[in-house]
């Protein structure tokens, strides 16, 4: 089938805006000019940009991309493709389980995989949702298949069963390797052994993307690290979520480009991070024993004593903590119906609704919920979208929603993170122009993950467009309301197929998985 996009302008990362019309066929972008000849359907773009669609460099809507409210808050909000797989955990290879058990929270219960590994995962996306999906082999998932929750270096035997791993999952399709270093049990591993799971990746050409040890003033070992493991391994580095001051978040891509690392990261348009509340309260020991039995020590009083003799280290060594830390944290989703009054409120808050220390609250909210209860946290460190605006303009930037979409009172950026870059930052701010924004949403995405013949518009092209009205976009979910759809984008197509017309969802699954090459 032929489509043809008449009265807009097209809008691409290198080379610029200009008025033109598009000739799709099929899944792809087959000629761009003037006075092109008629299709079988056609589209018109007056008054709007024609942009490559957006890719969410950082998802955690690993099971959440087959659910339509998911699947239109994405696409209203200008994202085309997601990168599943993040922080080391998710569902292959392996059974799924302990993605479930530890972040389900985050990615959610897959809906029909049960193993068969990373082939299996990304067949089970084909024509089931309208979103491109990506996927990084996990390597805390790979770590868990092999050595459990153990807190010690692999032997040799099974390093190499977990370099096997990674070998089949790349051959399979996936992207590159990602790892969670705060994350159970990532953070048992060292540069030693990352650097081995790191060779088939870049025998692959892709990509290592790490949720790095350490952020904010603590970004620097975090980015040491990465750089020791990519030199050793040969492979592309990428830092998740890349939060800190602009100006050592600037020190510290010099450092990896002198090196001779590639290096690119993303981070999302917002002064607050979300994370599971067991991150935050939780030593790493007591998380390790699973979530079930940490949850059943919680229902002890003496463990929660013991643990809030103890809390006093933890907000020193928490980048997100420190003085007035309970009016901070606010509850995302307390994992239990009986506690979804506390959702939206801060520990403070919800300490004084049920008469008790606010740490008392939060370790019955894990107990409760099986530590599944989930947090929004304000960084102690305020900055200003002027911080945000002068990140973006260095070199490697995507933009990653790190988007979660359970609980009453999730973070917004899961829907509004790009529509917050082109009309924050765009729009109003005039930070960015166009091509410029579409290079952090899309084409430095598509050159880092190796997605081939995506994030451009030019002839030969993945079309995979976003119909852009420049004098309206904006997003509209921010704390209070953060499920509310962005606006300013009425029309998405995904492989050559409308997926949303009108701001509504098509009938059209045309998404799938998207592998490397």
């Amino acid at each position: 089938m032929t489509v043809k996009i008449t009265g807009g302008t097209v809008v691409d990362p290198y080379d610029g805006s200009y008025p033109a019309e598009l000739m799709l066929d099929g899944d792809r972008i087959a000629a761009i000019g003037t006075d092109l000849p008629a299709a079988d359907q056609t589209i018109d773009a007056t008054g709007r940009m024609i942009m490559p669609g957006a890719i969410d460099a950082h998802s955690h809507a690993d099971a959440r991309v087959f659910d339509d409210d998911v699947q239109l808050g994405l696409l209203r909000s200008g994202v085309t493709s997601v990168i599943a797989g993040q922080d080391g955990i998710s569902f292959a290879p392996g059974d799924g389980r302990y993605a479930t058990d530890y972040f389900g929270a985050l990615n959610g219960r897959h809906p029909s995989y049960r193993g068969g590994g990373v082939g299996a995962l990304l067949d089970g996306w084909d024509g089931r949702t309208r979103l491109n999906v990506g996927y990084l082999v996990p390597a805390g998932t790979v770590r868990y298949e092999v050595l459990g929750r153990e807190a010690r270096r692999p032997t040799p035997f099974e390093l190499e069963a977990m370099v096997g791993m990674v070998a089949d999952g790349m051959a399979a399709g996936a992207l590159g390797l990602s790892t969670g270093l705060d994350y159970v049990p990532g953070v048992f591993a060292d540069a030693a052994e990352l650097a081995a799971l790191c060779g088939p990746v870049a025998a692959a050409s892709g990509i290592y993307v790490s949720h790095i040890r350490g952020y904010e003033e603590n970004a620097g070992v975090g980015v040491d690290e990465l750089i020791e493991i990519c030199r050793r391994s040969g492979v592309r580095g990428h830092a998740s979520h890349f939060h800190a001051r602009p100006e050592l978040i600037g020190e510290l891509i010099e450092r990896a480009r002198r090196a001779g690392v590639d290096f690119s990261w993303d981070a999302y348009p917002y002064f607050r991070g979300f994370t599971l509340l067991s991150m935050v309260l939780l030593p790493s020991e007591l998380i390790m024993l699973g979530n079930a039995e940490a949850a059943h020590r919680l229902q002890d009083e003496a463990v929660r004593s013991e643990l809030a003799a103890g809390f006093a280290a933890r907000v020193e060594e928490h980048e997100n903590l420190g003085i007035g830390w309970e009016h901070r944290i606010r509850i995302a989703s307390a994992g239990t119906g009986s506690d979804r009054d506390l959702e939206g409120l801060t520990l403070a808050e919800a300490g004084t609704r049920r008469g008790l220390d606010p740490l008392q609250v939060g370790y019955r909210l894990l107990a409760g919920s099986g530590l599944t209860t989930t947090t929004v946290m304000e960084i102690p460190q305020p900055r200003t979208d002027d911080h945000l605006a002068r990140q973006f303009t260095l070199s490697g930037a995507c933009s990653g929603s790190d988007g979660i979409f359970f609980g009453g009172a999730p973070h917004p950026r899961g829907f509004g993170c790009v529509a917050r870059m082109y009309g924050r930052f765009g729009r109003e701010r005039g930070d960015f122009d166009w091509p410029q924004l579409t290079r952090i949403t899309s084409g430095t995405a598509a050159e880092a993950f190796g997605l081939s013949g995506r994030g451009r518009v030019v002839a030969g092209a993945v079309a995979d467009l976003v119909l852009l009205d420049p004098t309206t976009v904006a997003d509209r979910a921010d704390y209070a309301n953060p499920r509310e759809l962005s606006v300013g984008i009425d029309q998405v197509l995904v492989r050559g197929r409308l997926v949303l017309d009108g701001g509504e969802l098509t009938a059209d699954l045309a998404g799938g998985s998207v592998r490397r090459g």
